[in-house]
């Protein structure tokens, strides 16, 4: 990673970060940027010993990080629940919040364990129920909450008629869904902090393009082998198109998370070529994702699929 795309990361000891999806990819990249800054982790994941794996590799980085792995299978909203629950028995305030995992493109549709469409119930429900649980410690801690989004929310809309795409399945657009709806509900977090008094403040980033392992081979998800998108990622990836690596993909979020320039209810991504790849930047807020009442409306149906609604106390 070259000085110029590099970010600097203010002096995190003493602040806890809760950072989803951590125990690989840009999640992993993420972590282990924070845990050298000196900042304590927890990391929620669904395969504790895939987990364990990226706790070593972190703590090989960063001797002596104060590190905890707690269990979440964000496509389960009882997961979700559980994990509050650990986190707001412990009574820590968290400084730093990380909505980062997600799922892509499974080519048949799929459904959480609440039944909803997977991308959908994953991506956004999951992360919308967890930050509205652990409100009070976010409150408390004052903290940056950051949601991924993703290029995709550059394309197609919040299928109304539909949410949870049952009577004609895309993968492509659920995924946008799930995406424009994250990038809606960083920036409706940051609007509703200002107007409540809630203390945090919210905004979200995309990575570009990059080649983790959101399109690989995942037999669980019905996708026996690589996508002909992954192959293609790698490619222009190896000419120096798009990232190169999570490293470069998690600049925008980390920019986002932690750069004290970087402010609430904005919206970064790569500044390269097309927004795929390059140093973080603020960017415009796609299309898709910039009516505000439209992200009310998401987010208040959210709050009734998931049964949570955002209250301090």
């Amino acid at each position: 990673m070259s000085k110029k795309s590099e970010v600097f990361v203010p002096d995190m000891r003493g602040r806890l970060a809760v950072i989803t999806g951590a125990s690989d990819g840009i999640g992993y990249a993420l972590a282990t940027t924070l845990a050298r800054a000196g900042a304590d982790l927890v990391l929620p994941v669904r395969n504790l010993d895939k987990g364990d794996k990226a706790l070593r590799g972190i703590r090989a980085m960063a001797p002596g990080a104060d590190i905890r792995l707690l269990p979440l299978d964000l496509s389960s909203l009882q997961s979700v629940a559980d994990l509050a629950q650990s986190l707001m028995s412990a009574g820590r305030p968290i400084n730093v919040l990380i909505n980062n995992a997600g799922v892509m493109s499974p080519p048949d549709r799929q459904t959480t364990a609440d039944g909803f469409e997977l991308q959908w119930g994953t991506n956004h429900l999951a992360h919308f129920a967890l930050t509205a649980r652990l409100l009070p410690l976010l409150s408390a801690g004052n903290a940056r909450v950051t949601t991924q989004s993703s290029v995709s929310a550059q394309m197609n809309g919040i299928n109304w008629d539909d949410l949870n795409f049952e009577r004609s399945y895309s993968d492509a657009k659920a995924y946008s869904q799930s995406k424009i709806a994250n990038l809606m509900f960083g920036l409706e977090l940051n609007r509703r902090s200002n107007a409540a008094g809630w203390g945090i403040t919210s905004n979200a980033s995309h990575p570009g393009v990059t080649p983790t392992n959101l399109l690989k081979a995942q037999p669980q998800m019905g996708r026996p082998r690589d996508t002909a998108s992954f192959r293609m990622v790698k490619a222009f990836a190896r000419l120096g198109l798009l990232n190169r690596s999570a490293e470069e993909g998690m600049l925008p979020a980390l920019y986002a998370a932690t750069h004290p320039r970087a402010e609430g209810g904005k919206f970064y991504g790569p500044s390269g070529f097309l927004h795929l790849s390059g140093p973080a930047a603020e960017q415009q807020v796609y299309r898709p994702a910039r009516d505000v009442e439209e992200a009310a409306r998401v987010w208040e149906k959210s709050e009734e699929l998931v049964g949570v609604q955002f209250a301090t106390r």
